[in-house]
């Protein structure tokens, strides 16, 4: 018989290979050091392999880890700050940032705090996308996730004193210093932990970056042989920072510069027409959705549809905390499904298999690991997860005439019937714990961060006693 180390069996197997969701019913997967051994029928692999553990699935979803294609895990201490208001950055959370950003203690707890989150809601994989990514991406290897991570990239001042409408003023040292971090990061990080941390190219916009620095950017891209993880028509006042400057709107300007390849994963398209959206995609660019930070930021939902008319390589993301206020892919699944069924006017598009793919398979083919993760194949990285599916909200589990299976992972699921994760062939939560970190350890540190950030940005409000967030704490609205 062959050896494995684990053996899930009677479980029902979502593998998401080929083109649907893979259905598998009394499926097993069996896994062997980091990998898949073999997925199939339990009765087959039963004989085929001897486990140093057996698993019993009954009554459980086995299926690949959600990947998270854009998040900002930094930014979690500073979760509700600024929602429902206009200006977002500039009303809201910029104040915080101020004080948050310097304090890489504080950043860091958040981080872990985040991570944490998203891991019991059965994250496996993050696009962690922020500064400074050479500490943060200690808290992915502490955890044990797979982490493709990038660090922001761009040539704002430390203390941004714009206006909302006035064009930004670029700071080229500060660009450079950010540029050797990226560089440093690379040398120290990429490749590690079993090949789970792997480095990506991250400027955060092309309206925070000159025309030199994004050319550059795209050379080093080509030498490593990386992508570029960036927002991309983020929002109205990355538009007017565009025209004011060059022009030009964000995609014909990064057509221009050579931007428009498979290597760019474009996140958000907040502002994109559907026809530049289509060109994008005809180009070879992945992009990230993330429905419900747009739809509480911005009150916009993105031009997906659009994009899938052209290529399938579209991911989701959960951004940030003071954006999105949670970090769970489940939300996310279901968000996107809503929000584009009322968009379109159509309950058809955006099927729940659909969404479930663009978690899975379809985000790892857009982040460049769809040769990695993604599918549950003989092979691959062991990245999967085990829902209970005798929990409250996802039961009853109906098999005939019709499976109720995926559509209830996705529009009924909240994350926490997670019960187990494997990632990269170790089990990292069990019986709906983290194993590798204390859980209130990591509550109770951020909290006590998050006290110090609160303390220090009270100074930075005043003065700010007629913007919205402010009206609103006043009146006694928050």
């Amino acid at each position: 018989m062959e050896k494995a180390d684990l053996l899930f069996i009677h479980g029902y197997v979502l593998t998401m290979a080929g083109e649907g969701v893979g259905f598998i019913n009394d499926g097993a997967v069996a896994v062997a050091g980091d990998s898949i051994a073999a997925v199939g029928d339990s009765g087959e692999l039963l004989k085929r392999f001897a486990a140093d553990r057996v698993i019993d699935a009954s009554g459980k979803v086995l299926m690949p880890g959600l990947i998270d294609a854009h998040i900002h895990t930094g930014d979690c201490l500073i979760r509700g700050v600024s929602q429902d208001i206009r200006n977002w950055m500039q009303h809201g959370m910029w104040p915080f940032e101020q004080v948050l950003r310097p304090d890489t203690d504080a950043l860091m707890k958040g981080s872990m705090l985040n991570i944490l989150e998203a891991v019991k809601a059965g994250t496996t994989t993050f696009c962690d996308f922020y500064a400074p990514m050479n500490e943060l991406v200690k808290n992915h290897v502490k955890i044990g996730t797979r982490a493709r991570i990038a660090q922001t990239v761009n040539e704002m001042p430390k203390v941004n004193r714009t206006k909302v409408g006035e064009l930004y003023e670029f700071d080229p040292a500060e660009g450079k210093r950010k540029m050797e971090e990226t560089l440093r990061l690379f040398r120290d990080w990429h490749g590690r932990e079993n090949g789970r941390i792997t480095c990506m190219l991250g400027p955060q916009g092309a309206d925070m970056c000159s025309r030199e620095m994004l050319e550059e950017i795209r050379q080093l891209a080509e030498e490593l042989d990386t992508s570029i993880h960036m927002h991309v028509a983020q929002g109205d006042r990355e538009i007017d920072q565009m025209i004011k400057r060059y022009g030009k709107r964000t995609i014909e300007f990064l057509d221009e510069i050579g931007y428009l390849n498979e290597r760019l994963i474009a996140v958000h398209l907040t502002e994109a027409t559907e026809e530049e959206t289509k060109y994008l995609a005809s180009k070879g660019a992945g992009m990230v959705l993330c429905s419900g930070s747009i739809g509480i930021i911005d009150g916009i939902v993105p031009p997906a549809a659009a994009f899938l008319e052209v290529s399938s390589r579209l991911a989701l993301g959960s951004d940030q905390a003071p954006g999105n206020n949670c970090n769970n892919m489940f939300n996310e699944m279901k968000f996107t499904a809503i929000l584009n069924k009322c968009k379109a006017k159509d309950p058809t598009v955006f099927p729940a298999w659909k969404v479930l793919r663009m978690a899975t398979a379809e985000s790892a083919k857009a982040i460049g690991l769809g040769d990695q993760i993604g599918t549950l194949e003989a092979g691959k990285k062991a990245d999967l997860i085990m829902v209970d599916m005798r929990q409250p909200a996802l039961s009853p589990v109906i098999l005939s005439p019709i499976r109720n299976i995926v559509p209830n992972l996705v529009y009924s699921a909240r994350g926490n019937e997670v019960e187990m994760s494997v990632i990269d062939g170790r089990i990292v939560m069990e019986n709906f714990k983290v194993l590798t970190v204390d859980e209130a350890s990591v509550v109770r540190e951020a909290q006590e961060a998050a006290d110090r950030i609160a303390e220090q940005a009270a100074d930075l409000f005043k003065g700010m006693e007629d913007t919205p967030l402010m009206q609103m704490m006043a009146a006694g609205k928050l």
